[in-house]
C-alpha cells in the first residue's frame, strides 16, 4: 500500500545551492567589511557598521536554514529572508530620504546599490524558493 503524503521538496538542491553560495558569498563579503569597518573606524557611523553586521549575521543563518533543508532550516530561512527583506526596504528608504541618517554606506544602503542591488533581490529569491520547495499539495 502506498501512502498519499505530501512530499517536500529540499531547498539545498538544484537551484537551491546557487542560492546558497550567494548567501554565502555576500555573508563574506558583509562580514569583512563590517569586521573592517567596526575595528577601524566604528566613531564614524557606529549605525552603519553595526547594521551590516546585522546583514551579515542574517546571511550567515539564512545560508545554514537553507542548506539543513528540514522543517527547522526552512523555518530559520523564511524568518532570515523575511527580516532581511524588511531590513533591505527600511535602510534603503531611509538612506535616500536622509543622507546624514547613514554617513557611511551599509550594505543595505540605498536597497544595496553598493553590491549591484542584490541585497534587494536576494531575500526575493529567498522566499520565492521556500515557497517553491514547500510540500506539494496532497
Amino acid at each position: 500500500m502506498v501512502e498519499n503524503r505530501p512530499v517536500r521538496r529540499a531547498t539545498n538542491a538544484g537551484p537551491g545551492r546557487l542560492l546558497i553560495a550567494v548567501y554565502l558569498l555576500f555573508a563574506i563579503a558583509a562580514t569583512s567589511r563590517a569586521g573592517l569597518q567596526i575595528a577601524t573606524k566604528f566613531d564614524e557611523a557606529p549605525v552603519a557598521y553595526l547594521l551590516s553586521g546585522v546583514a551579515a549575521l542574517i546571511y550567515i543563518v539564512a545560508a545554514v536554514g537553507l542548506a539543513r533543508a528540514g522543517h527547522t532550516g526552512r523555518r530559520v530561512a523564511l524568518a532570515c529572508c523575511s527580516v532581511e527583506l524588511v531590513g533591505v526596504l527600511a535602510v534603503g528608504i531611509l538612506s535616500l530620504a536622509d543622507e546624514e541618517l547613514f554617513p557611511d554606506e551599509t550594505v543595505w544602503s540605498q536597497f544595496g546599490s553598493g553590491y549591484g542591488y542584490i541585497p534587494l533581490i536576494l531575500p526575493v529569491l529567498g522566499l520565492f524558493w521556500l515557497w517553491r520547495t514547500r510540500r506539494d499539495p496532497a
